[in-house]
């Protein structure tokens, strides 16, 4: 049976708890064909980030209209953009495919600093292509420009950011208090709740980038938005549960 093509456009974590390594085996485990472009290489290990460089805007949309004029994909996942000019080039190669578009918004505050103004006009670049975008509290904040303290909060930043973005919107409620993990998908005038236990384990690295490719991988496997995000919920779920330790620092997702 033919694995469904699914596009990642991500950073490079060479530990690979996330960006583009993650996000490969993540859609191979699920049963799904991943094809890549990177968008950013990162100086990162187990223990943190200490910095970024975006990759040639140029070759990202040259690699990107060889790709898609070729392979047929059946769901993107976009995570790290890594400058306002690849987020042009991503939109401007979007054109030539009709699959569903998952972008996890990663270090929204750190590219937000990076782009200064512009980074309003990167958002604006993808916008029309969006089917979900997946951002944690911090990126929610920052993408609806609004508060976020609880979970009532966050629901009411992802409405604003769902109008405004004229897309799904999944409100993640994992780094929020509470006595269990809330997520809320906002899609049109729809709200669908998915509830899980708090898990007690210690802050898992990846998490973010492991959700947002396993919604696209079951995209591409034909299930509907609101099953793909309570599937890759349980997903992510196991897989905190059961984390990879590679490094001296926070284990990883995968």
């Amino acid at each position: 049976m033919m694995r469904p093509d699914v596009l990642i456009c991500a950073g490079l974590d060479p530990s690979g708890g996330a960006g583009v390594i993650a996000d490969v085996r993540v859609i191979s485990d699920l049963g799904a064909r991943p094809n890549g472009v990177v968008t950013a290489l990162t100086v990162q290990n187990t223990t943190g980030v200490s910095g970024f460089t975006p990759c040639d805007a140029e070759i990202v949309g040259h690699q990107l209209s060889s790709l898609l004029g070729d392979v047929e994909m059946l769901a993107v996942k976009l995570g790290m953009i890594g400058s306002l000019q690849i987020a042009k080039a991503i939109g401007e190669a979007l054109n030539a495919t009709g699959a569903p578009v998952v972008w996890d918004p990663v270090g929204g505050p750190t590219l937000g600093d990076a782009f200064h103004e512009s980074f309003d006009e990167a958002v604006a670049a993808l916008r029309p292509h969006l089917t979900l975008i997946t951002p944690n509290v911090r990126e929610l904040a920052l993408l609806a420009q609004m508060p976020v303290r609880d979970l009532a909060s966050a629901e009411a930043a992802g409405r604003a950011l769902a109008r405004s973005l004229e897309t799904a919107v999944l409100v993640k409620g994992g780094h929020l208090d509470g006595a269990e993990a809330i997520d809320v998908l906002i899609h049109g005038d729809a709200r669908h709740e998915f509830r899980g236990p708090r898990l007690a384990t210690e802050n898992v690295h990846g998490t973010g980038c492991a959700l947002s490719s396993a919604i696209a991988a079951y995209l591409a496997l034909g299930r509907d938005l609101v099953v793909a995000c309570r599937d890759a919920k349980q997903f992510v779920a196991e897989r905190i549960a059961n984390p990879a330790r590679p490094g001296r620092g926070a284990p990883s997702v995968m």
